[in-house]
Formats: structure tokens, C-alpha cells, sequence
């Protein structure tokens, strides 16, 4: 059997292990049934752009910095703004968040949304900082003006 296609096999199995253990978390970071985050059913968009969204969360056990954070999409699917981030306190009790961030102006319109929400953990390893989710979830809003 030639060697550059055992060598090539098995460079990729060590990356794809690699990546793996880089980029999973461990089963104990995994989002418990007891972490959430909830996106309020009405959003609101002022003339200028700014978009403010709103919800609650719970996570436990967060040993790095913890952010709840959000983009909405509205017509086009693929085309996601992001709209702020808001520190989260991961003590397993529920709290309230709320971002706001502006789009380019006449992106986003009063009308339906759609909004996704994460609780992200960056969580450091040597040199490296691990983006770890402890939620996610994606709502379907209204955007009313305001």
C-alpha cells in the first residue's frame, strides 16, 4: 500500500480528533436541560436602525466570561445582524437580557423576525480561548416600530 495515502488518513483522523476535542465541549459544559435562554416575543426597530431585543437565561457553572448575545434576520434568511452583546451571571438562577445594536438603515422593518439568542462562554485554554454555548435558541419575533 503506497504511503502518502496512509499518511494523508491519518493526518486527517488526528485533525478531525482534534478539531473535535478543540471545538466540542466536554459532556460537563454540554448545555444541561437546566440552561436555557428565551427570546421575548416582540422586538423593537426605531427609523434610524436600532433594533432592541430582550429575553431571559439561565446557565451554571460558567469559569470563563459569559456573554448572552443576538442577531436577527428578517426577508432574507441568510443575511444575519448582529445586535449587541449583554454580560450573563451564570449562578442558576434566571436573568432578564437585553441588547441593542443598530442595522444599516432600512434593513430591518416593523413586521415578523427572526432571532436567535446564545449563551457563549469564552473559556481559556493555554493559548487559546473556546467558545463554549451553554444555549441557543431561535424565535420567531414581531418587530413593532418604537
Amino acid at each position: 500500500m503506497p504511503v502518502r495515502p496512509v499518511l494523508g488518513a491519518t493526518a486527517g483522523a488526528a485533525l478531525l480528533l482534534l478539531g473535535t476535542a478543540v471545538v466540542a465541549p466536554s459532556a460537563s459544559a454540554s448545555a444541561a436541560p437546566a440552561e436555557y435562554v428565551t427570546v421575548d416575543p416582540e422586538g423593537r426597530v426605531t427609523a434610524d436602525g436600532t433594533v432592541t431585543l430582550s429575553g431571559t437565561y439561565r446557565c451554571t457553572a460558567g469559569s470563563g466570561p459569559v456573554f448572552v448575545s443576538s442577531s436577527v434576520s428578517q426577508g432574507t434568511p441568510t443575511i444575519n445582524y448582529g445586535i449587541g452583546g449583554t454580560g450573563a451571571v451564570c449562578d442558576g438562577q434566571e436573568h432578564r437580557w437585553q441588547n441593542s445594536g443598530t442595522a444599516p438603515r432600512n434593513a430591518l422593518t416593523a413586521g415578523p423576525a427572526r432571532v436567535e439568542a446564545t449563551v457563549l462562554e469564552l473559556r481559556g485554554s493555554g493559548l487559546l480561548v473556546i467558545p463554549v454555548p451553554h444555549a441557543v435558541s431561535h424565535e420567531d419575533v414581531t418587530l413593532v416600530a418604537g
